[in-house]
């Protein structure tokens, strides 16, 4: 009898932990939604760093190792970035000649797990030059993946600006961080 009693607690005990799964997290389901992004321009000058950032909110869709909805594409209004002062934002504004191209595209495409992160593609288009990146890293949390690229304004045909009959330098090289928000 006590037997039998084991052998239908353990019956019972099989049949539901076996029916039971495991509640996939927004990543595991091979689908990231994209609530907003962030372009960020970080760089120095001989007087110190400087950030300038452009959130905007852009709601997409992407899957994962797919050959369907695998990319993410965003037009930047230049004129939004900002730089923490208006001085710092004019000259920004005018050394990547935002009235020339009110406009710059970014292209995320072939987005593939790594890792624990990301690899892709990345097509930015900036002042009239386009910038191909391949297997771009996209560091992922829980919050957002991030990738970022170096450049140097000469890249991109752009002086970077001085102030003060040359006593304060901007320097050429710039960091572009990408950072896509994932919705929460």
């Amino acid at each position: 009898m006590r037997q039998i009693i084991i052998i239908i607690m353990g019956l019972a005990l099989f049949l539901s932990l076996g029916s039971a799964k495991p509640i996939p997290s927004l990543d595991d389901t091979g689908i990231i939604i994209i609530d907003k992004i962030e372009i960020e321009i970080l760089g120095t000058s001989t007087v110190g760093k400087y950030n300038c950032s452009n959130i905007f909110n852009k709601r997409d869709t992407i899957n994962i190792n797919s050959e369907v909805q695998n990319n993410l594409k965003a037009e930047i209004a230049m004129n939004n970035f900002e730089c923490g002062n208006r001085i710092m934002n004019k000259d920004l504004k005018t050394t990547i000649k935002a009235n020339k191209f009110p406009k710059s595209y970014v292209s995320i495409t072939n987005i593939k797990s790594f890792s624990n992160n990301y690899k892709c593609n990345l097509n930015f288009l900036i002042t009239n030059k386009n910038i191909k990146f391949k297997d771009l890293v996209l560091k992922n949390s829980k919050e957002r993946l991030e990738g970022t690229i170096a450049l140097k304004f000469s890249d991109l045909e752009l002086i970077p600006p001085t102030k003060m009959a040359g006593l304060i330098k901007v320097k050429d090289d710039i960091v572009v961080n990408f950072i896509l928000y994932k919705k929460r």
